[in-house]
């Protein structure tokens, strides 16, 4: 069974509709049996933008990932990545704990801003797979009968 790790970008990108392809691909694996975790710096990073009216949705949509605590191993890994990126290739926190979260339980992470992840053992998880073609937004965050909310 195919597992990801799904960083803000993309849910960013993903409730605000803003591209076709990537929402297919939302849609396509969402309906799937690939399991979608999000990180807490992701919930985190997601709320600290959220406007009001965007709290039911973003609650929702938490509430159809699984999110992977942070425990010490994560911890010890981000610390491992920082110390040897952040000088070189100015690794944030939050990113460490994202990239560390991804390789200690094998998942492929779903981001546009690879540069953020200079680390040799994270694995990317791509939409170029995807051929289909939408007209617009989907139930965004439906997830096997799970009720939707759009941002």
């Amino acid at each position: 069974m195919n597992s990801i790790l799904i960083d803000s970008d993309i849910l960013i990108d993903v409730a605000r509709g803003r591209d076709a392809r990537l929402l297919a691909r939302w849609t396509e694996v969402s309906g799937s049996d690939t399991i979608i975790a999000c990180s807490p710096v992701t919930v985190a990073e997601m709320w600290h933008g959220a406007r009001p009216k965007e709290y039911m949705a973003l609650t929702a949509l938490f509430g159809a990932l699984t999110c992977i605590p942070i425990g010490p191993e994560i911890g010890r890994r981000a610390g491992e990545y920082l110390r040897q990126f952040a000088k070189s290739h100015h690794v944030e926190l939050g990113d460490a704990f994202v990239a560390a979260t991804a390789t200690i339980h094998d998942l492929a992470l779903w981001t546009r801003n690879r540069k953020h992840y200079p680390m040799k053992d994270c694995r990317f998880f791509s939409i170029a797979r995807y051929a289909g073609n939408i007209s617009g937004p989907p139930d965004l965050f439906s997830r096997k009968g799970f009720a939707t909310h759009k941002v």
